[in-house]
């Protein structure tokens, strides 16, 4: 019996979990649970690197209270941020936030006075995002950002924390492959995208794949939390990565699709080598490190964002807003009332979701929703009908038949949404598991500890160890003319 500890960080909340692996199963234990909000001053966002910091601590206590003997502690977290490291080896001022407008217009900004996109992605494969570390560290650059000119190290955020653990800084693959800066051939750091933006390899921590060491608890953090000098590994550092290496596939590397559905929905295939040709590059498909030298090859959709932006506002009104009570209302809607573009910039962070939505309908000549259900039963089809946009895309391009789409995350227990997708896409669709990045975390450290020896075998794990449920396309669903009627609407816009 070994025990492993996940710290999973995302952009809404963060946990602790402990992760217990015997006789070929995993079994997950949430220690703690905690929020994370964005911190707005100035007209600025950023991230409280020192609460979380403290609340990771008190995790490592909670584990130091169960009285186990932890054979390793892994992090992960969400993509492209990153926390500037002084000569002194202290924290400059305070993390940005991806959502923070300071990178708006960027990317033309960049790609007219540094380097030309087609060759940035030729590089990179990375899809153009504005909030993509290339883009924020431009964005200082041409602002002058006075952390930048004093930092020593960057570090993303991951690496950041386990530096606070153990003092060691390391730059960890997965997490910064999204930062348009790593080369998708060599999996390195690119030194001529790094040029570009005033760097150099020796502005970041060692590069490390997943599963190396990257140090142990320092002596301080074992007095905070009382726990020993416990191994702290690189896990797939971006929280994505982590969660792809716990699908519970039962063929191999090949033969799937993963919907990563949270926050933002991560819909790709893994591939053994870069697919980066002109066509990819028009269709912003992105390649992000996987583990084992895989790549994920994907493309983000803008996912239950969607949906809990209006949630709020509906709480701020004083409406129920339980996952339950809206797929009821949802269900009684009528279908195909009202359909949105997902990834339309207008969705990205309006002041109000509703009234964005109300719009964009407007807009495209449809009839505006009125009621919670009529809004959420847009945003659920509206997701089904882009997972097929993006599905058909990655059927041209993958080397391989396509036989099933793999929902993983917080959206694997979304039956309506998984069902509609099956249907709208007509191939089977296989939910679970929820906990699949802490599980991708753990299973890392596993194989890292030598208790499991493949990918394969973590997947075999993972899938014997969690309750999965299947949908299967009806029959009778007329997936066409729906995806038509998106088509059209969306042309409109």
């Amino acid at each position: 019996m070994s025990h492993f500890l996940a710290i999973d960080l995302g952009a809404t909340s963060g946990r602790t979990i402990l992760g217990t692996l015997a006789d070929g199963r995993l079994t997950l234990e949430e220690l703690t649970r905690f929020p994370n909000s964005i911190v707005r001053h100035g007209g600025r966002c950023y991230w409280n690197i020192w609460s979380l910091y403290d609340e990771i601590l008190r995790g490592l206590r909670a584990a130091a209270g169960r009285k186990v003997e932890l054979t390793s502690i892994g992090i992960d977290t969400w993509g492209v941020d990153f926390v500037t490291i002084g000569r002194d080896g202290h924290i400059i001022g305070t993390p940005r936030s991806y959502r923070d407008t300071h990178t708006d217009g960027e990317p033309a900004r960049y790609f007219a006075d540094r380097l030309p996109a087609d060759e940035v992605y030729r590089l990179t494969g990375i899809q153009v995002m504005p909030f993509n570390s290339l883009f924020q560290l431009s964005a200082m650059r041409r602002a002058g950002a006075s952390a930048l000119d004093v930092a020593d190290k960057v570090l993303f955020l991951p690496d950041a924390l386990s530096y606070l653990l153990t003092g060691e800084m390391v730059t960890e693959y997965t997490m910064a492959s999204t930062s348009q800066m790593v080369n998708a051939s060599t999996r390195r750091l690119d030194e001529k995208i790094l040029a570009s933006v005033g760097m150099t390899r020796e502005c970041f921590g060692r590069e490390v794949m997943p599963g190396e060491l990257i140090g142990t608890l320092s002596r301080e953090v074992q007095q905070l939390t009382g726990l020993g000098p416990v191994p702290v590994v690189a896990v797939a550092g971006h929280d994505t990565a982590s969660a792809v290496a716990a699908v519970p596939a039962s063929d191999g590397g090949e033969g799937f699709a993963y919907l990563s559905s949270g926050t933002w929905s991560l819909m790709g295939i893994e591939i053994d080598t870069p697919i980066i040709n002109d066509r990819s590059a028009a269709e912003n498909f992105t390649h992000e490190g996987g583990i084992e030298g895989t790549i994920r090859f994907l493309k983000n959709i803008c996912g239950m964002w969607l949906l809990e932006r209006c949630r709020e506002e509906w709480t701020r009104e004083g409406l129920e807003t339980s996952y339950q009570r809206l797929v009821g209302m949802a269900r009684d809607a009528e279908p195909l009332r009202s359909l949105i573009f997902p990834d339309d910039p207008t969705f990205a962070n309006p002041a109000s979701m509703t009234a964005a939505i109300t719009d964009y309908c407007r807009r495209t000549g449809q009839p505006e929703p009125r009621t919670q259900g009529e809004f959420t039963r847009c945003i659920y089809e509206s997701l089904a009908l882009r997972y097929r946009q993006v599905f058909e895309l990655l059927e041209s391009f993958a080397p391989f038949a396509i036989k099933r789409l793999h929902v993983i995350g917080g959206g694997s227990q979304n039956d309506f949404l998984n069902a509609m997708t099956a249907d709208v896409l007509g191939v089977e669709v296989e939910a679970g598991p929820v906990e699949c990045t802490a599980a991708g975390n753990i299973m890392v450290q596993a194989r890292a500890a030598g208790e499991v020896g493949s990918l394969g075998e973590m997947r075999r794990i993972i899938r014997e160890s969690n309750h999965l449920k299947t949908f299967t396309p009806s029959a009778d669903c007329d997936r066409d003319a729906a995806y038509d009627k998106y088509l059209k609407i969306i042309s409109l816009s």
